[in-house]
């Protein structure tokens, strides 16, 4: 008992933030669930399903690069308070639109893209915080305890979405989402307290200049920029897949609202075993090593059994085989970068990161939707009963979206192994080694 207290300790205020969190975004993933599957069974697209996706990292993408420069001045709780406040009075809105039986696509789109524009401010503000309230010796039991929270987060959100929502309906599934973020505004804004950084370095220049910084940071620190470029790659490839998965799993002849929910279930499940992993086994030697295998096996593994499989226990296996080493990667990641770049240039320098690593998402979530519906889907209903194509990928609506999969499994092991080779990741890895962070 004493090693484990020993384990976690200064970690009081860090623990209470995580699992008020942590709680809060599984009510959050609850109604994004239930709202994906009811604009998929209104549209029968999967481009205007992603524009979901779209609509909520557009934003993003776009101000993350200013966002950062005021976080960096701004108050980290109050930031994460208004934010998440905002967030609540959309899904408020969507409630009242279900109520009024007015809810259109549209609005998801316009109250995404506003959740986005919260979600930019908030995103620094909260990484800055996990480092005020963390000591450096125990940021790889933090990592491991953040991938764990959103493996649970992604378990149990299909199976308590679906229970809830044949019991009672949508109404209730957001009102649970709004009771979760509740819980987590009580325990933030009385009973956390978050230190101010030591140095306030950059706050009395012009927000432009401040961003600017952040992208000079990583100019002159190439070892965190390629990595930054690297996931941008893998985020690209890995949103193409997010957009044509439930257009696969609600339309072949074996798949259903249920196999969408047991495919996203058993990703949970991996995500959990692999956080579990994290957060128990001690650091490894190379960081660099544990990320591109990690994302290699990834890539290599569930893109193809999801494009050659015909059967829901074959698509869970590659979800198990895709995300299992997920957790190892985010969390040596997250190491690395958390441990080179100082805490007073965090909030500019993630938001420079979140600018260049995830504008690759928006772009796939759309070329996703656009290749299922406009190009595969049409190659394969050209190819009759007997072409090759079919052979590999199967017939009917759906087997489009398994043509895409082996495509992203190709581009997926491509894109690793060219980054394995890049130099400068490396370096980054002998320095972390060097200085002794773990």
């Amino acid at each position: 008992m004493n090693h484990h207290k020993n384990s976690f300790r200064g970690l009081r205020d860090f623990l209470l933030l995580w699992s008020t969190q942590s709680f809060s975004a599984l009510g959050s993933a609850m109604t994004s669930f239930a709202l994906v599957i009811w604009s998929y069974q209104q549209q029968g697209s999967a481009l205007r399903t992603a524009l979901l996706s779209i609509c909520s990292y557009a934003p993003y993408v776009v101000m993350s690069i200013f966002a950062g420069a005021l976080s960096d001045r701004w108050n980290k709780k109050a930031t994460m308070l208004v934010c998440d406040s905002a967030a609540a009075v959309t899904t408020l809105v969507v409630l009242l639109l279900l109520k009024l039986g007015s809810l259109e696509l549209w609005h998801l789109y316009l109250l995404n893209a506003l959740n986005g524009l919260m979600n930019t401010v908030q995103q620094p503000a909260s990484d800055v915080t996990i480092s005020l309230l963390t000591p450096k010796e125990q940021y790889h039991r933090v990592s491991g305890l953040r991938n764990l929270s959103n493996s649970l987060v992604t378990v149990l959100t299909p199976v308590i979405a679906t229970a809830i929502y044949s019991f009672a309906g949508m109404d209730a599934v957001i009102l649970f989402d709004l009771a979760t973020f509740a819980v987590a505004f009580t325990a933030l804004a009385f009973f956390i307290r978050i230190p101010a950084p030591a140095s306030r370095e950059g706050a009395q220049e012009s927000v432009l200049r401040s961003a600017g910084q952040g992208l000079r940071y990583l100019y002159q620190n190439r070892g965190i920029l390629d990595l930054i470029l690297f996931l941008a790659a893998i985020n690209l490839i890995a949103s193409m897949y997010n957009a044509a998965l439930p257009a696969m799993l609600l339309s072949r002849a074996n798949g259903s609202q249920e196999a969408l929910g047991w495919v996203n279930t058993v990703t949970g499940l991996a995500n959990l075993a692999g956080s579990l992993l994290v957060t128990m086994l001690p650091a490894p030697k190379s960081r660099m090593r544990v990320i591109c295998n990690s994302l290699l096996i990834s890539m290599s593994t569930e893109n193809l059994l999801l494009a050659l499989g015909r059967s829901v226990p074959v698509w869970c296996v590659g979800a198990v085989l895709g995300w299992l080493f997920i957790p190892a990667m985010g969390a040596n990641m997250d190491v690395l970068m958390r441990s080179h770049i100082p805490v007073e240039m965090q909030g500019r320098v993630y938001a420079a990161r979140n600018t260049l690593q995830f504008f690759t998402i928006p772009l796939g979530y759309l070329l996703g939707g656009v290749l299922v519906d406009s190009v595969f889907e049409p190659l394969m209903a050209r190819q009759g009963d007997t072409g090759p194509l079919v052979m590999l990928f199967g017939a009917g609506k759906g087997s489009g979206a398994a043509a895409l999969f082996f495509v992203l499994a190709v581009l997926g092991v491509a894109v690793c192994l060219v980054f394995r080779r890049d130099p400068h990741l490396w370096e980054l890895d002998r320095a972390h080694r060097g200085d002794g962070c773990d």
